[in-house]
């Protein structure tokens, strides 16, 4: 077997990249993410977990991504994506955070070792990985880091430029699962095929149905701006009466703005307008995040009050669209919903008793969810926050695709769904394809907003977040409902709980930053929040709470 590992260039090339001692590294639920200036060491490192995997996986395309989602602008992270353009696998995880903590150049190289006699890695192989960024300042350093990474493992590494989370993800199954490129720009090949392929999809789903009024869509003044500029351009090219956009806080240039007062993660924690977008009750508008994997759709009723379309709300449009389908199309296929515990009672209450669809519950985390929904032929996924897809196994898409007699409107319905598969993207959660699945359902059933925020009603809820010295401290079991540590904590927040009527709430450690959240719902918006701030004051006051107690909290 031929050694291609060189233990020598990867040593002289990590010096450049001195793991900081005082740091304690975690591959988690978004990878690595953290403060932009802590993570040069990891990345360099990811740069060589890439290649082991590739070269694990017979020299498939391993993708990379750094971005820090819905994170300050001060962040940062990179998260792996495998072939199939799905997240890490578990086992890897571990692997990343073994590397990203070896405290020496030696002890690096071990680790190193370590993965290839445990993984039975064949050296001699090719290794390929595919890498992108968001619009965040520190991106080209940390790219630089990335570069030298992949450079020491001896891997071949293509710079995709500045893309969307799940433009990535697309591109990375793309190139192990569909016709492999063999010259021309991967950078511009990767927005083509996403473009073309999205914008194709939308026309057929949509159809000869009339199009609705225009969408304000927030930016976050991330990626997303520029990205959707382009996809509308190429959904303009096949008809450009179809679908009418304004692209709002899309400046990607000036430094602070991303994320700030603005986003998916903003409007739906402070339930309220966007920076720079006033609505009026007739006017329909969504938010992206930071990297475009999440998306929140809104409107204002005639009072003024501002109402929420997350995505519990999108997981039922769709779900509730797609079983319409499969039944007149007389489909013998299985159709679940997977929600988080984010989910709003009412809307899990609504799948499972309008709908009757099975409904599971499943820990926070993209992962968690996509595996889920692997179970059902049809599974649909959304986290609360608007981050989700819907995914088509192969037996559904070989009934869905079958030849066969068909009535008319069988044959309506399965041309519909066929439509769905290509739109959605089913690599990730993406804001962008999400876009354009709830603008083709709406457009066929021909609904305003208010319309669709009919079909049930939320009950109060309201997500706070509380910087704590420690969030690791915080366990949590049944799906992260109820917290086993800190002792004790669990049965104050149930004391608190059941003071009010309908009342629910739990806490838990984010996988994304340095706080706790606790989500708390009730029957009336004065018993949501006062519940939402009294658990928030106890876990401040009992688990380490640190910068100063927000004087909301009760």
């Amino acid at each position: 077997m031929a050694q291609t590992i060189d233990c020598d260039k990867i040593k002289e090339l990590s010096a450049k990249y001195p793991k900081l001692k005082e740091i304690n590294y975690t591959y988690g639920t978004a990878g690595f993410r953290m403060k932009a200036d802590y993570l040069e060491s990891v990345i360099f490192r990811v740069g060589i977990l890439a290649g082991l995997r590739s070269r694990k996986l017979d020299s498939k395309v391993i993708g990379i991504m750094v971005t820090a989602s819905h994170n300050p602008e001060a962040d940062n992270g990179v998260k792996l994506v495998d072939p199939s353009g799905e997240m890490l696998e578990q086992q890897w995880e571990s692997y990343a955070t073994q590397l990203a903590n070896a405290q020496s150049d030696d002890e690096l190289i071990n680790v190193i070792k370590s993965v290839v006699s445990q993984n039975g890695i064949d050296e001699s192989k090719k290794a390929s990985v595919v890498y992108a960024r968001d619009t965040r300042p520190s991106g080209p350093k940390l790219i630089a880091a990335l570069e030298d990474g992949i450079k020491a493992i001896s891997a071949v590494g293509v710079n995709l430029g500045i893309k969307t989370t799940p433009q990535l993800h697309y591109f990375t199954y793309y190139l192990n699962y569909c016709e492999k490129p063999t010259e021309g720009s991967y950078d511009e090949l990767a927005d083509k095929v996403y473009y073309e392929k999205f914008s194709k999809a939308f026309h057929k789903a949509v159809g000869d149905n009339q199009r609705l009024s225009n969408i304000y869509v927030d930016a976050a003044n991330g990626v997303g701006a520029p990205k959707l500029r382009d996809l509308l351009e190429w959904i303009d090219k096949l008809n450009d009466n179809i679908f009418k956009v304004t692209i709002i806080n899309d400046d990607i240039n000036t430094r602070g703005k991303l994320n700030f007062q603005c986003g998916a993660d903003y409007v739906k924690t402070g339930q309220k307008l966007p920076l720079a977008l006033n609505l009026t009750c007739e006017q329909r508008a969504a938010s992206l995040d930071g990297d475009a994997d999440r998306i929140v759709f809104y409107y204002v009723e005639e009072d003024g009050t501002f109402r929420l379309l997350d995505g519990d709300k999108i997981a039922a449009l769709s779900a509730g669209f797609i079983i319409e389908l499969v039944k007149t199309a007389c489909l013998d296929i299985s159709v679940g919903v997977v929600q988080t515990a984010y989910a709003n009672g009412s809307s899990t209450a609504y799948l499972e008793r309008e709908l009757v669809f099975p409904v599971s519950c499943v820990p926070t985390g993209v992962k968690h969810l996509h595996h889920k929904a692997q179970e059902y032929d049809i599974g649909v996924y959304f986290e609360a926050n608007g981050h989700g897809t819907v995914l088509f196994s192969s037996n559904a898409l070989n009934k869905i695709n079958s030849d066969g007699s068909r009535t008319t409107e069988q044959e309506k319905a399965i041309k519909k769904l066929q439509a769905l598969t290509e739109l959605i993207n089913q690599t990730v959660g993406d804001a962008l394809s999400d876009l354009l699945l709830v603008e083709s359902i709406l457009i066929n059933r021909q609904w305003t907003f208010k319309k669709w925020n009919s079909v049930y009603t939320d009950k109060p809820n309201r997500l706070v977040k509380v910087v704590v010295e420690n969030r690791n401290i915080f366990k949590t079991t049944n799906a992260e409902r109820t917290l086993v540590e800190p002792k004790g904590l669990q049965e104050k927040i149930d004391k608190l709980v059941a003071q009010y009527k309908d009342g629910r709430s739990f806490v838990r450690p984010s996988g994304t930053e340095d706080v706790v959240r606790v989500y708390a719902e009730a029957s009336t918006r004065e018993d949501c929040d006062a519940l939402a701030f009294k658990v928030a004051g106890l876990v401040y006051d009992e688990a380490g709470g640190t910068g100063g107690r927000p004087s909301e909290f009760l």
